[in-house]
């Protein structure tokens, strides 16, 4: 998850660098739909840019505009790959995954889609421009930002509740076993260390009994031999 997020980090960067050029990737469209002679539909699609960069672009500044944006577009779909091995899914994040795919295909038509608040990438065209030629295509990929920060979010949040809830069972169906208190110890030591003390003093009392008591005097007989 940690390499999602930074991955996801470093396509915004690229990101924040290419809009504000975006003037400049507007211009980039307006020099290669003139070359292609195609200026009365709108730019629709990502395999539209890529075939205005690859044959209608023949200016140096105008082809690095177009790379990054489709450079941005191939890192978001590699992205979205690889969010597909990380985590199984449940509805809501297959849900964000499908629609970032789709909208990232080469084909889809990107006409009707808009980038709103807090997004302004639709404030800095022209009425003309925003409606009728480029309101999709610089939408695109806030859009699809948005999705997968929304997926990164829900994710983790998702996981930590699953952790937390594992943890609690867990803990729960697994008694662990504790050590007796301290002062149950000392006192079973205490115990046994005065029952000790107890057996020996018992054992010396005997000793002394049976070493310091008079010994019998033999029957008293009169001088001589004896048998």
């Amino acid at each position: 998850m940690n390499e999602v997020v930074e991955t996801l980090r470093k396509i915004e960067q690229n990101y924040k660098i290419f809009q504000q050029q975006q003037f400049t990737f507007v211009r980039a469209l307006e020099h290669t739909r003139e070359e292609a002679h195609d200026l009365i539909r709108p730019v629709s699609s990502i395999v539209q840019v890529q075939c205005y960069k690859d044959h209608h672009c023949f200016n140096a500044t105008d082809r690095r505009i177009l790379n990054m944006f489709i450079s941005i577009c191939n890192d978001l779909r590699s992205l979205c790959q690889k969010l597909e091995t990380v985590h199984p899914g449940d509805s809501v994040t297959n849900g964000l995954l499908e629609k970032c795919k789709v909208l990232l295909n080469d084909s889809n038509d990107l006409t009707a889609i808009r980038a709103t608040y807090p997004h302004g990438v639709v404030n800095y065209l022209s009425l003309d421009e925003a409606r009728n030629r480029y309101g999709g295509v610089v939408s695109l990929i806030p859009i699809v930002i948005d999705s997968l920060k929304e997926w990164v979010t829900y994710t983790k949040r998702h996981l930590l509740h699953n952790v937390s809830r594992g943890f609690a069972i867990s803990k729960k169906e697994t008694p662990i076993s504790q050590p007796p208190p301290s002062g149950y110890c000392a006192a079973q030591t205490c115990i046994g260390n005065k029952h000790n003390v107890q057996l020996q003093d018992k054992d010396f009392q005997q000793y002394l009994y049976e070493n310091q008591r008079p010994k019998a005097k033999a029957p008293w007989r009169p001088p001589g031999k004896h048998p």
